[in-house]
């Protein structure tokens, strides 16, 4: 196979919008590299954007459409679909039929999608998994602006003197911008804030972390707001020019006021006062906030506390001010933009606007609009388990496992009459469908994205869609046509959808709604091909150019009175119960993406963590009888989950954090959504993913195990398991209740037996302690290793044996023993991704004089791409010299 060429594409991962350059190689491989020339990354790529080209196999592709498991043919499976939700719908009427979307749809799908069920069909019930991660900053914005606006642009965090993160581990989760902030702080000399619970490595990276209690968030900038008023820091002219409803929100912040905020945050009065004092005194303030401020019950309020300030101050719309919305997903705001959400219409319309619904009405020619907003997310699949909702279609997206009380929405989904899942691979949602169909993957679908910024880029297809996969806009199209709308979703490729959308953005427009991209009405399809990123609005004859546009400077807001409007915040208390004393907290970490469908087929992105875990303050530890490194049970109302202990001072205690990544395809017993509890935000809807209460237990495991295996085992025989891939095969980590009584054939079962194959193992005297190692030839078929507490193996170093192929004599002794010689490297725990750089060889590097995060890089390289391990490469760097000073 001969080389492709280089193709401009853009990230499918965080709200970023990273580009990407994509070149196909002779040896069926994809070279992926940051795109110098996007205005997002600059050429930066974070860990999981570099492991792109890793992400691509086809081992685990929907390649062909299913019914009721059986492959079948795409015409009798569309047939099927159009058939069943007709029939649904003649039957129950529009509204018992639904679709659920996802921020990994490009525009053009989401566009099509909603088209069909809210123009259509005649029914709003059309949300998606961005209500469970942008909802309340959507519905603060507004309350506020009267529109879903986000003011400013990456630029912003860049020309601040004072960036405030709230609820955002950015170096984590949006590394390639907390580069970009970084930067900024090296060259001007910006202050960093960092607003959460938890000391992440972002707040271990800030001038200033304010550790304040779960959900107080209101009563911070409630506070701060007060403060401002009573220390003279109102913009007088802007207040007065552009905004109302301030006297109800002062007196909401005035019954707050600082020893209600010092209450709720329970932060030290000192601190408290140094953030305000800060904030108030910078005049170019960026508040940027993510899913510590979203995913709460009461996110909206938190968004409206944090926008009062900038109101207050006329901090917005200018270089280096304002308020912003840090988007979780590559496109959740061009789903916005077409309406994804079931309170919305498409471009920026209001579903509760009789004269929008008319306006969408006539341009789609539609026969019976949505007259009124639809179930959003947790709602939706309630009326799923509750029968209202008797068809339903699931599009890129994993909600058995991503949703709040996870496990009665497996049972919503058993009992609905039917259910069609549109998505790349088997997941835990894929085995309730009835109807299942192969879509396109992100390297082979076209189309446009929008980023945190309102940025549109285009995603551009470089590889060919496997099997018989096919985008999701044309299965979309298929559908409709065949429930007898065929004119009006008669669109032949992306590039017509876009237009069409474009199209719309500008009627009736002129300027009366944020969002008009009406300039792109009339792309012809190479101009389309070629469309570099652009930020709206571009409206008719703007060009499409690179232009900063920001909102909000001089008013101009899209209320009826054009003023911004202040939203009063009332302070509640969250209380928890004896039952369930700690507050669980759920989301991401640093290589994973949502439930690793993409970042889980790439060892380099599982080498971080391997296995789920449940990070606990070492009080809290104590009084539950957890020890470091053993397995705990997580207890909620809704259900349990079982993870790895880590047991760490920047934990706040009283709290505990569990990733949201891991389901059932990776460990047994690990979906946390299954102990998330379904409460949610009141305005938006969007469920307080990060506040559920719990407690936490041993979970009593009468053994424990790790083992490295060639080949993925059909079966795993524990009662606890996180399988994960590995460079030449597979590590699992492994616990059981009951004694096992023949390890011999228990490892035999896990790493397979026959003719040819030698095997090594030791035990000792009662057989609490087992290690065996099976050999093909010289090379290693598979070794596990296990003992009643933790099992101590250098485990990187034990999985570079699935690579070697020439283990003999004392190399196998030592495999055996767990541990390396003194003659050998061990790597130890992975660092850094991007460069597979593991802590001992960082520990090393500081130990022969790199003496700072810069000089380890110049060293080892880690560190130098995305810069996400950097705060680890500083612990490590920093506990070497206190060891040396002891």
């Amino acid at each position: 196979m001969a080389s492709g060429a280089p193709t401009r594409t853009t990230c499918p991962y965080c709200g970023v919008g990273c580009g990407v350059v994509a070149t196909p190689q002779e040896d069926g491989s994809v070279a992926i590299r940051g795109d110098e020339n996007h205005p997002a990354n600059l050429g930066r790529l974070c860990s999981k954007g570099a492991a792109l080209g890793e992400t691509l196999s086809l081992d685990d592709r929907l390649l062909y459409p299913e019914i009721e498991g059986h492959r079948t043919g795409w015409d009798k499976a569309l047939d099927l679909v159009a058939r069943r939700f007709m029939e649904t719908m003649a039957e129950y009427g529009p509204e018992a039929v639904a679709i659920y979307g996802s921020g990994q749809l490009l525009t053009e799908d989401y566009y099509v999608a909603n088209k069909l069920m809210k123009g259509f069909i005649g029914a709003a019930n059309i949300d998606t998994n961005s209500r469970l991660c942008m909802a309340s900053s959507v519905a603060g914005h507004i309350r506020a602006f009267g529109s879903d606006t986000v003011p400013g642009t990456y630029e912003d965090l860049e020309e601040a003197d004072l960036v405030v993160l709230v609820g955002s581990n950015m170096t984590w989760c949006h590394p390639v911008l907390f580069q970009r902030l970084l930067a900024a702080r090296e060259r001007r000399g910006t202050r960093i804030v960092v607003i959460d619970p938890r000391r992440t490595v972002t707040a271990e990276a800030a001038d200033l972390h304010l550790a304040i209690a779960p959900n107080s968030d209101v009563a911070l900038f409630a506070g701060l707001l007060d403060h401002l008023d009573r220390m003279g820091f109102r913009d007088a002219e802007y207040v007065e020019r552009h905004t109302s409803g301030l006297d109800d929100a002062l007196a909401a912040a005035q019954d707050c006021g600082f020893p209600r905020a010092l209450e709720a945050t329970r932060l030290p009065a000192e601190k408290l006062r140094e953030f305000y004092t800060l904030w108030s005194r910078s005049e170019r303030v960026v508040t940027a906030y993510s899913q510590g401020v979203n995913q709460s019950v009461v996110g909206t309020d938190k968004v409206n506390a944090i926008i009062n300030c900038h109101l207050f101050t006329g901090r917005i719309g200018r270089p280096g001010m304002g308020p912003f919305s840090l988007t979780g997903q590559p496109n959740a705001m061009g789903g916005r933009e077409v309406g994804g959400l079931a309170n919305m219409l498409t471009a920026h319309l209001d579903i509760n606007s009789a004269s929008h619904r008319e306006l969408v009405r006539s341009f789609w020619n539609s026969p019976g609009l949505a007259t009124r907003p639809g179930l959003k997310a947790v709602d939706l699949f309630r009326a799923v388990g509750e029968g209202r909702i008797k068809a339903i279609w699931i599009m890129g997206t994993n909600p058995a496992d991503s949703l709040p009380d996870a496990d009665a929405i497996q049972k919503a989904l058993r009992a609905c009459p039917f259910v069609v899942v549109s998505d790349v691979t088997r997941t835990d949602t894929t085995r309730h469908a009835h109807v299942l169909l192969p879509a396109a993957a992100w390297a082979e679908k076209s189309g446009t994205v929008t980023n945190s910024e309102r940025r549109i880029s285009r995603q551009r297809s470089f590889l060919k869609a496997p099997g018989e996969a096919r985008p999701d806009w044309r299965i979309i199209c298929d559908v409709a046509a065949r429930m007898g709308f065929a004119e009006a979703f008669d669109f032949q490729s992306p590039a017509e959808i876009f237009r069409e959308h474009a199209a719309l953005s500008g009627v009736a427009n002129g300027g009366s709604r944020d969002f008009d991209i009406a300039a792109c009405a009339e792309l012809t399809g190479s101009a389309y091909d070629t469309l570099a990123p652009f930020q709206w609005p571009r409206r008719q004859g703007a060009p499409l150019d690179n232009t900063t546009t920001r909102f909000f400077a001089e008013g101009g807001f899209y209320t009826p009175d054009q003023r911004g409007r202040f939203v009063p915040t009332p302070v509640t208390e969250q209380a928890v119960s004896p039952d369930f004393p700690l507050i669980l907290n759920t989301g991401r970490i640093r290589d994973q993406w949502h439930t690793m469908t993409r970042t889980a087929k790439t060892p380099r992105l599982m080498s971080h963590y391997a296995e789920s875990f449940c990070e606990i303050h070492p009080e809290d530890a104590e009084d539950s009888g957890i020890e470091p490194a053993t397995l705990a049970r997580i207890v909620s109302p809704q259900g349990t989950a079982v993870v790895r202990a880590l047991v760490t001072e920047r934990q706040r205690k009283g709290s505990i954090f569990v990733p949201m990544h891991w389901t059932d395809q990776q460990t047994a017993q690990g979906r946390i959504g299954a102990a998330v509890l379904p409460a949610v935000d009141p305005v938006s809807g969007q469920p307080g993913l990060k506040s559920s209460g719990a407690r936490i237990e041993p979970f009593d495991a009468a053994w424990y195990g790790f083992a490295v295996l060639r080949n993925r085992p059909a079966t795993i025989p524990a009662d606890y398991w996180a399988l994960a891939r590995a460079e030449g095969g597979w590590r699992i980590e492994l616990a059981g209740a009951e004694p096992v009584e023949d390890w011999a054939a228990y490892a035999a079962d896990l790493i397979g037996s026959g003719e040819g194959l030698e095997t090594l193992s030791y035990s000792d005297q009662d057989q609490a302690s087992f290690r065996l190692a099976t050999f093909s030839g010289d090379a290693l078929l598979g070794a596990l290793f296990v003992s009643p507490q933790p099992v101590a193996v250098s485990r990187t170093w034990a999985v570079e044996h699935l690579t070697a192929s020439d283990i003999r004599g004392i190399e196998r002794l030592r495999l055996l023993s767990g541990r390396p010689g003194a003659d050998q490297a061990d790597p130890g725990p992975i660092v850094c991704a991007c460069f597979s750089v593991g802590a001992n060889q960082i520990a090393a590097a500081v130990e022969n004089g790199a003496a700072s995060v810069d000089a380890v890089g110049d060293a080892l390289r880690a560190g130098t791409n995305c810069g996400s391990c950097r705060v680890e490469i500083r612990r490590l760097i920093d506990a070497a010299a206190l060891k040396k000073a002891v």
